[in-house]
């Protein structure tokens, strides 16, 4: 395993209070961790949040998350601005309950439960796969200090 993504956020287990909040996904930057940001775009801004746009992220946050980011799109207005406008300079993809999704640096992220490769995103937010994380590039989860 390459990299370890802190899910939303999540390095200690789930806070769904602070989950996608930019500075939660800051501060597990901060602790040398990748994230998992759930984004949105409305035509004019970029919001992250799960279910909703939920937080408005002002552009200085949104530069400093980028590099460290994987962005779940969460619908295709989303999806599109990225390819537009963020190929080059970040990492994002979209899915919903697939076995499998190519991120745009064509990595694999995998479903939980599914098989894996050397280039795969093993999701695994509760560390209860069983996935031998030495034959993955990197492992997305809520409890990323336990592993790092």
């Amino acid at each position: 395993m390459d990299k370890i993504i802190a899910h939303r956020g999540n390095t200690r287990g789930p806070v769904k209070e602070f989950e996608n909040d930019p500075d939660y996904l800051l501060q597990a930057i901060k602790m040398g961790y990748d994230v998992e940001v759930d984004v949105w775009f409305n035509g004019e801004r970029i919001y992250f949040g799960h279910d909703e746009p939920q937080y408005d992220v002002r552009p200085d946050q949104f530069n400093k998350i980028l590099p460290h980011a994987w962005f779940h799109c969460k619908d295709l207005k989303t999806l599109t601005h990225f390819l537009f406008h963020h190929q080059d300079d970040s990492r994002f993809f979209w899915h919903q309950e697939d076995d499998f999704t190519l991120t745009n640096n064509n990595y694999i992220w995998t479903y939980p439960g599914k098989d894996v490769t050397q280039i795969s995103i093993i999701v695994d937010n509760d560390l209860s796969s069983g996935v031998d994380y030495d034959k993955v590039y990197a492992v997305c989860t809520d409890y990323a200090e336990l592993l790092g």
